[in-house]
C-alpha cells in the first residue's frame, strides 16, 4: 500500500469539453510539487478534482491506497486534504489568534462552542501559540486581520489550513497579489512546513516555484506536458515557449 495521494487516469468533461485528461499524478510524504501552466490550463479543475469540489468523469484518487473518489469535500478534509484558497479566506474583523482558533475547533468537533470560551481549552490555546510561532505571526496574534499587509494574510490563512493537520497540502496561488517585497515571506512558511507533508503548489509567480519546489508538474489543455526536476523544466524549450516564453519573453 504507497502512502500519500495517487492520482491515476482522471478525466473531466463537461459535455464535448474535456478539461482534464488522462491525468496521472502521485504526491507522497514529504513531497514538493508545483503545478504549473498556462491561464484555463486546467489547473483549478485538477484541484477541485482532489478535494471534491468536482467528480471526475473517470479514473481513480486514492489516498494511502483507499479510494477516496466519492467522499465529499468536508470528508476529503477530514481524511487528510486541505487546500488554501486564492482569494484569502479569512474572518477579517476578527484577531490572527481568534482566526486559527476556528479551525482547531473544527478539528477537534467544538465548532459549537463560542470562540471566547476556547481560549480556556489549553490544547487549542497551546496549538494556536505554535502555530503563530511557525509562522512569524507571535506579535500580531491579537491583531485583527484587517490591519495585517496582505502577505501576513496569506501567512494567516496558510496557517488556518495547516491547523487542520492535513496529510496533503494544496497551496493556490500562495503568491498571488501578494507584493515583491513580501513574497519572502511565503517562500520562508513554504520552507518551514512539516517534513513528512505532501504539498502542491498551483503558482503563476515562476521565482517562488522554482525556490520551493523539488519537482514541476506542468500542464497544457487539462493534460500533462511533463514532470521533472526545477532544472529540468527551465531547459525543456517546449516549456520555454508555452509557457515561460509568454511571461517573460
Amino acid at each position: 500500500m504507497s502512502a500519500g495521494l495517487e492520482v491515476r487516469g482522471l478525466n473531466k468533461a463537461f459535455g464535448g469539453l474535456t478539461v482534464a485528461r488522462d491525468i496521472n499524478l502521485d504526491l507522497n510524504p514529504g513531497d514538493r510539487k508545483a503545478l504549473i501552466g498556462p491561464n484555463g490550463a486546467g489547473k483549478s479543475t485538477f484541484t477541485n478534482l482532489i478535494t471534491g469540489i468536482l467528480e471526475p468523469s473517470s479514473g481513480s484518487i486514492r489516498l494511502d491506497g483507499r479510494d477516496i473518489g466519492r467522499l465529499s469535500e468536508a470528508q476529503r478534509v477530514k481524511a487528510g486534504i486541505a487546500k488554501t484558497f486564492q482569494i484569502t479566506n479569512l474572518f477579517k474583523s476578527l484577531t490572527v489568534r481568534d482566526n486559527l482558533r476556528l479551525p482547531l475547533l473544527e478539528r477537534r468537533g467544538l465548532t459549537g462552542r463560542p470562540i471566547r470560551r476556547a481560549d480556556r481549552d489549553g490544547g487549542v490555546e497551546d496549538e494556536v501559540e505554535s502555530l503563530l510561532a511557525q509562522f512569524r505571526l507571535s506579535d500580531l496574534g491579537d491583531r485583527t486581520v484587517q490591519r495585517l499587509a496582505y502577505g501576513q494574510q496569506r501567512l494567516v490563512e496558510m496557517a488556518m489550513t495547516l491547523a487542520l493537520k492535513p496529510r496533503i497540502l494544496i497551496l493556490d496561488e500562495p503568491a498571488a497579489g501578494v507584493p515583491s517585497s513580501e513574497s519572502p515571506l511565503i517562500a520562508e512558511a513554504i520552507a518551514g512546513l512539516p517534513q513528512d507533508l505532501a504539498v502542491l503548489i498551483i503558482e503563476h509567480d515562476m521565482g517562488l516555484v522554482f525556490q520551493v519546489a523539488q519537482r514541476i508538474i506542468v500542464l497544457v489543455a487539462g493534460a500533462i506536458l511533463t514532470e521533472g526536476r526545477p532544472e529540468e523544466i527551465a531547459a525543456d524549450p517546449r516549456v520555454r515557449d508555452l509557457y515561460l516564453g509568454a511571461h517573460h519573453g
